[in-house]
């Protein structure tokens, strides 16, 4: 059976290519909404975390409808860390849109999604996306997608994929990068239905299903959204869900409800067949990669190897004398349970318990995944501790080895010194260096920790015109030491409110953290120090009252701005002996050991 109605698609990018913008305009121009409907920019970002950053998190369903055969939809994350979305998803669709940007061309996310689009022998679209762009260069990045495909040993058919010309935001498409004439994205549709195979299988066969995503719904519980691979699915069908590398036992369930995609809504079904991406509720315990199968054929699919994680922190229960002021979850057993349930719709993240009930290892893919769960986590009402970031270390062969990004600088050509100096220092090895316009685009393999806490630095040294993005390369034997921070920190003294005048007589030691009127305990970071070793200082402090009192002389105290720190940037900054404290409120720099004697005797005790 061929379901030439039907076509299933991915849209896979490098970050901020423009993936969500070009869903909008398909879904607008494909009749998703009415003709005086308001519609949000990005309207398939419908996390606020999404929305506020401008990236997307969770790989999403849509589906429109163009001369009467529908197209289902999947928009991908394009950031690195979200890769195991993208991995997923791939098995739910038939071809893929490639979007590259005018300006930048390939990037590092872009060969990472397009190698696993490939290894699944995916038909591909190329569009070049952002041609209004006044610095676009078009000829030249297809030429360099042409490059990546051949790098990727593509097949014949792959590097003959067609090639199309978009600007997302203004909702146009075109087969050449100096038509003028371009009004909408017909050109896109027409290539959509005529160059991706459509969905075929047995219908008559028994039922076949790969859950490759899972949503979550507090009446319903489970939400298993997938592929129907083989033969007929039906509302109230019994069904057996099996697991293929057999890691517990089949389970009986049944199809309650079924829905499928429609515009940015889902629809209510009673049956659905060979092809169709359908959300299942009812189904109690399904995971990511299970197949729902019919009971007289229990015949799970493989399911696509989802990379490991490189990176882990400790998650700890809040301990500081503040703990439990702000927040609303705060016991170890509010944090195991949440930890644990985000397991059910991440399949990146690995949670392990320690040998404490107070504290859990956590690890992901990189620090952006791992701060996005921290700030989710934060929004709910949770408050606990983080632990700075660690890599994970492999024995491969009898040696150490440790994770490798490929990473990707754009920088302005009075930078490149300071950048190159850095790379060194950090252990990078330069790939590839190529000069566009006045701008060098470098390329290295550098250790994943050799990026711990560069990425403020990389700012500062571009003067925040430089761009900087890596992906997972690969295991490499271990590079050895990479000095981190250079500094020591700032730390309070005893506990209480912050003041201009205690600021004011040690901000000359240091980058400070915080204003004045800041409730701070001892123990809790106020600052960075110029010196490479910590210093204990009195935020807290008052002046005495004296009898003499000249008129505005208190006035006179002038601060300098705090340095105010995103999430991101406070994991990079914190040494191996501190931590962040996280509240639904708050954010604190804090020692483990809080007591300063007790410190210092560790200290001492390690130099011996």
């Amino acid at each position: 059976m061929i379901r030439n109605n039907l076509r299933n698609v991915a849209i896979i990018a490098h970050v901020d290519h423009g993936k969500t913008t070009l869903v909008n305009e398909l879904l607008k121009q494909g009749g998703a909404f009415r003709e005086n409907q308001v519609v949000a920019d990005r309207v398939m970002d419908s996390n606020d975390l999404e929305r506020e950053r401008g990236i997307t998190i969770l790989a999403k369903n849509t589906a429109v409808t163009y001369n009467d055969v529908k197209i289902n939809i999947v928009d991908t994350p394009g950031h690195a860390d979200f890769g195991g979305e993208v991995e997923r998803i791939l098995k739910m669709v038939d071809g893929v849109i490639l979007l590259v940007d005018s300006y930048e061309g390939p990037m590092p996310q872009t060969r990472f999604v397009l190698q696993h689009a490939l290894e699944l022998n995916h038909k591909v679209i190329i569009v070049v996306n952002k041609i209004d762009r006044p610095d676009a260069r078009p000829d030249d990045v297809v030429n360099e997608v042409l490059e990546l495909l051949l790098d990727l040993n593509a097949t014949d058919e792959q590097l003959d994929s067609p090639v199309l010309f978009a600007s997302a935001r203004a909702g146009t498409a075109s087969l050449s990068p100096y038509d003028e004439n371009a009004t909408d994205l017909k050109p896109l549709f027409e290539s959509i239905v005529n160059y991706f195979d459509p969905p075929q299988g047995e219908d008559e066969e028994p039922l076949q299903m790969l859950v490759s995503a899972i949503d979550y719904n507090d009446y319903v519980g489970r939400i298993a959204i997938g592929r129907i691979e083989r033969g007929t699915m039906k509302q109230g069908q019994e069904i057996v869900l099996a697991d293929y590398h057999q890691s517990r036992p089949n389970l009986r369930a049944k199809v309650v409800t079924m829905y499928q995609f429609d515009g940015l809504g889902r629809s209510p079904i009673e049956s659905a067949s060979v092809g169709d991406i359908v959300a299942v509720s009812g189904v109690e315990n399904v995971n990511i990669g299970d197949t729902i199968c019919a009971p007289t054929a229990v015949e799970p699919l493989p399911f696509v190897k989802i990379s490991e994680p490189t990176m882990e922190m400790t998650f700890l229960v809040n301990n500081s004398p503040f703990a439990g002021k702000e927040g609303k979850f705060v016991t170890s057993r509010n944090l195991r349970e949440r930890l644990f349930r985000e397991l059910l719709k991440d399949v990146s993240l690995r949670v392990e318990e320690t040998d404490t009930t107070e504290a859990f290892n956590v690890s992901g893919r990189g620090e952006m995944h791992l701060s996005i769960l921290i700030e989710n986590m934060r929004r709910e009402g949770y408050e606990f501790q983080v632990s700075t970031p660690r890599v994970l270390l492999k024995e491969i062969d009898g040696k150490k080895c440790e994770p490798m990004e490929r990473l990707v600088v754009d920088i302005p050509e009075d930078a490149m010194g300071s950048v190159m100096e850095k790379m060194g220092v950090r252990k990078g090895e330069m790939q590839s260096m190529n000069t566009v316009g006045n701008r060098i685009k470098l390329e290295f393999i550098i250790p994943t920790r050799g990026l711990f806490g560069y990425r403020s630095e990389f700012l500062t040294d571009t003067k925040g015109e430089g761009i900087l993005t890596s992906v997972f390369d690969s295991y490499q034997p271990y590079k050895g030491d990479i000095p981190r921070r250079n500094t020591g920190s700032l730390i309070a003294h005893e506990t209480g409110d912050s003041t201009t005048y205690g600021i004011f007589n040690i901000q000359n030691l240091g980058v400070m953290f915080i204003d004045p009127a800041v409730p701070v305990y001892a123990g809790m970071l106020v600052g960075e120090a110029s010196k490479s070793d910590d210093i204990v200082v009195n935020v807290c402090k008052k002046k005495h009252m004296t009898a003499i009192r000249s008129a505005g002389k208190d006035e006179a105290l002038r601060l300098v701005p705090p340095r105010k720190m995103s999430l991101e940037q406070a994991l990079e900054y914190i040494a191996d002996d501190e931590l962040v404290e996280v509240t639904p409120v708050s954010m604190r720099l804090r020692k483990k050991i809080l007591d300063h004697g007790m410190r210092m005797r560790i200290q001492f005790q390690g130099k011996k």
